[in-house]
């Protein structure tokens, strides 16, 4: 077992959790403050957004503080548990509740279009790149657990804060590439972004695996079976609302496309329908 990391006394724990739950706090208050200055404006916004903001806050926060991500400095099972909320469900949920598209509504005119100019800059290009972001994410993966890294982060407060902020970040670029409801200027074509998605599921899968029958340094080989097995099948649900999500608006955008091509090509015909009525007519008048 890998020697957890300690916080000091007891009270010095409580502080930093009240200290960790703060940007928590914040970010819902300004979500809610955001959707609350919509509404005095007219612009109503769906209630659901708002459910999956805060789910996915507290599902992020729950991997930094609380009683899940204190027992995920002694247990790999509990560590595993993180990783599946801070790396995978949180992204999604943060991602399904369009925070930049609110944002742009809430703004006033120069910081939406600072915001705007932010999401169409050569850096978000590259980042949002959907074979950039699954490298961040599941790459990182693999250079935590077969590597030091992993055993490093278990000993270090500091090296498990920035591992863990990586993962959330990984995580949700990774989404938002991929099925992202916010606009984005460098949105991939649909058959690049499934191609990413089946091959980091794949990858993702092969580690879990590979976890399970080599654990990494210090895990106990009870708990390597039972966080490898979470990993897989807890990674696979994620992945699978990925899928239909992609489906789904891969289906939308193919049918708006037949129905302007359809559309397109009944103008055509009753065009072509009207103007040869008219020579007819034309010529039964000459003659």
């Amino acid at each position: 077992m890998i020697p957890a990391h300690t916080h000091g006394s007891p009270s010095s724990g409580v502080s930093s959790d009240l200290i960790a739950l703060l940007p928590v706090l914040v970010a819902i208050a300004v979500y809610l403050a955001a959707t609350a200055i919509g509404r005095q404006r007219g612009r109503s916004w769906p209630w659901f957004r708002t459910v999956f903001w805060i789910a996915g806050v507290l599902a992020a926060a729950a991997g930094f503080i609380g009683p899940l991500a204190a027992a995920a400095h002694e247990s790999f099972v509990a560590h595993m548990a993180t990783h599946l909320l801070v790396g995978m469900a949180a992204p999604l949920l943060l991602v399904l509740s369009a925070p930049m598209t609110l944002a742009l509504r809430t703004l006033s005119v120069d910081p939406a279009r600072r915001l705007s100019w932010l999401l169409r800059s050569p850096l978000a290009r590259v980042l949002t790149h959907p074979v950039v972001a699954a490298a961040l994410n599941v790459g990182g993966l693999w250079v935590l657990y077969r590597t030091p890294l992993y055993e490093l982060m278990q000993r270090d407060v500091l090296v498990h804060l920035l591992v863990m902020l990586h993962v959330l970040a990984a995580g949700y670029l990774y989404t938002y590439a991929l099925v992202g409801i916010d606009p984005s200027p460098h949105r991939s074509g649909f058959v690049r972004r499934s191609v990413v998605l089946v091959s980091s599921l794949a990858a993702h899968g092969i580690l879990a695996k590979l976890l399970y029958a080599h654990p990494p340094p210090g895990v106990p080989v009870a708990d390597a079976h039972t966080g490898a097995r979470l990993m897989f099948t807890g990674g696979d649900a994620v992945d699978f609302v990925l899928m239909v999500l992609l489906c789904a608006e891969w289906y939308r955008a193919t049918g708006r496309r037949l129905g302007a091509t359809t559309t397109t090509m009944s103008v055509v015909r009753r065009t072509v329908t009207g103007a040869r009525g008219g020579s007819r007519r034309t010529k039964g008048a000459s003659s």
